[in-house]
Formats: structure tokens, sequence, C-alpha cells
């Protein structure tokens, strides 16, 4: 274990989502989601292939006999990712990195509904508490309706349907854990939303004018593909459970870049309510860390990291299921 050496890679890639999200947001008002979000996949697969070759872990990645498995959790991240562009497009970074907060209080209802998770009282509370805290993200929006544009409602639908899709993917991820290899995980995934994203091009896909927006284009699939790496390294030296709370650093580097791009400046509400769905988030994380639950994605950090994978320990050998284990909270 190596705390101060897995805090930083984790920290860094965080920094690596945002920045992804903010080129993302700079190029959503000129060219079409989909395009970016090809762009996201064709060239996040640069940085993958170079950090999983590095490690041996490139050949066999695409055999599996769990096809429909893996198009499964490559769904969620086309919802994902088309809505996190989306909403960035139209929203501040950091409201839309604070209601990606949710996710994880998501994935406990998702659990106990799909995995049919033991919830008590604790993370229930945890999860209403964090819903409040959206409400009161969400009240500037709804309180001056003469400034509400259609724009705007349709950003945050977006970015709430990203924090669910995100939940989703994180149960399907346990589940494809099981049997399957992080890279053949992070390589269908990529994969599958290159090929949903190219079925836009007839939809008005045009050629980057410039070296800016070619320059940017490359820099949003790198600085995405890069955060992948950096965020599943980090798990080489520290436990999930306590490396996930950094994720919510998040929402620093969303202010800063918010700030410093576009002069955008959190109200209020957006903080407060930030700070209630980040303890929440944290709450569920470290009384799932208490209860000795094993994770393959504790939170998704922000809306800029929907599509990447985040695991235990990358390097241990695939265990099978144990059927039957009744896991109280």
């Amino acid at each position: 274990m190596n705390i101060l050496k897995a805090v930083s890679l984790k920290i860094a890639s965080t920094v690596a989502f945002a920045l992804m999200g903010a080129q993302a947001r700079y190029l959503g008002s000129s060219l079409p989601v989909g395009e970016i979000v090809f762009a996201r996949g064709l060239f996040a697969l640069i940085p993958i292939v170079l950090f999983f070759g590095w490690r041996g872990q490139l050949r066999g990645a695409l055999r599996t006999d769990r096809r429909s498995a893996h198009l499964v959790r490559g769904a969620f991240s086309v919802v994902g990712t088309f809505c996190t562009f989306g909403a960035l497009a139209r929203l501040p970074i950091a409201d839309v990195t604070a209601i990606a907060f949710i996710a994880p209080l998501i994935t406990v209802v998702f659990a106990a509904l799909i995995l049919k998770e033991h919830v008590h009282v604790y993370r229930w509370s945890a999860v209403g508490i964090g819903f409040a805290g959206v409400i009161l993200m969400l009240s500037p929006y709804f309180g001056n309706h003469a400034a509400l544009t259609t724009s705007m409602l349709v950003g945050l639908a977006l970015a709430l349907i990203n924090a669910v899709s995100s939940g989703g993917a994180t149960i399907q991820i346990r589940r494809l854990t099981a049997t399957e290899t992080s890279s053949a995980i992070v390589i269908f995934m990529t994969l599958t939303v290159m090929a949903v994203s190219l079925l836009t091009a007839p939809f008005g896909w045009r050629m980057p004018v410039g070296g800016l927006e070619i320059g940017l284009l490359i820099g949003i699939g790198v600085a995405g593909g890069l955060g992948q790496m950096l965020f599943t390294e980090s798990y080489r030296y520290a436990p999930a459970s306590f490396l996930a709370p950094f994720d919510y650093t998040a929402m620093l580097w969303a202010f800063l870049l918010g700030y410093w791009m576009f002069g955008e400046v959190p109200t209020f509400y957006v903080v407060c309510g930030a700070v209630i769905v980040a303890g929440a988030g944290i709450f569920v994380i470290l009384r799932e860390r208490h209860l000795g639950l094993k994770r393959l994605r504790d939170t998704p950090m922000s809306p800029i990291s929907t599509m990447a994978d985040d695991e235990a320990d990358p390097d241990a050998p695939v265990k099978p299921v144990k059927v039957g284990v009744k896991v109280a909270s």
C-alpha cells in the first residue's frame, strides 16, 4: 500500500476528467454531441491500448462468452456519455458535476432492486438526504421561471439521466467482474460507445475547423482515456473504499475550469447542495466499507468520468460469484 501515490493518481484522474469535460463544453455549441462522443472513444483508445499493452492485458481482451452483458454495460455508457456531453453544452460545469454526485446514491437503490441487497435505514437515510441536496441545487432554476429556458430544462434532464445511467453501469460492472477482466470491460465499452455515436454521423456531423477544434477533439479523448488509466492505477496502491471520497475533488476542478474558461460561478444553492450530496455519498461509501462489500466502482467521480472503470485490485485474479450470500446493512 502506498497512500501518497494512490491519492495522487486518484486526484490526477479527476483533473483529467474535468479537463475532458471543459473541452467538451467548449465544443458543445459548435459540434454535434455524437461527433464529440465518437472522438472521446476514438482518441481514448490511444492511452487505453498503451496502458493495457504495457500491463500485458490486451491478449484475449475481446474474447468473451458474455457479449450481451457487455452490450448492457455499453448501453449504460452510451446513455451516460451522450447525456454528460449534452448537459455540459447547456449548463455550467460545476452544476453538471454536482448533480452527478448522486450516482452512488442511485447505485444503492439499484442494488436493492436489482441485486436484492439488504439495505437498511442507514443507507436509505443517506439516499433521502442526498436527494434533498439535489432539490436544493435545482431550486434556483425553478425559482426563476423567467430565466429558465428550454435548453436549461433539457440540460438538467440530461444531467439527471447521466447520474441514473452511471448507477446502472456500476451494477452491471459488478456482474461482469465475476468472469471478465478490466481490459475487456473497458475496451468493449469504448467500442460500443464509438459504434453507436457513429450512427449519428448522417445527422449533422461536420469537419472540425482549424487546429483548435481538432486539438480539442483529440484532447477530449486523450484526457478521458488517461483519466481512466490513472483512475484504475490508483487502486493498485490503496483500497477502493479509502480512495472513493477523493472523487469529490472533481467539484473543485469544475469550479476552477468553469470560472477560468467560461466565467461561471456556481450559486450558493449549488455549493450547499453539492456538499450535502457529497456528504451523503461519502457516508454510503464508508458504510459499505464497514460492511466489507466489494465494489468494482464505488462511485463515478464526476459527470466527466462516466466511462471510467474502478476496481479494488486491477491485478487480482477473477473469482467465481458466490451465490446465496446475504449481506446485512
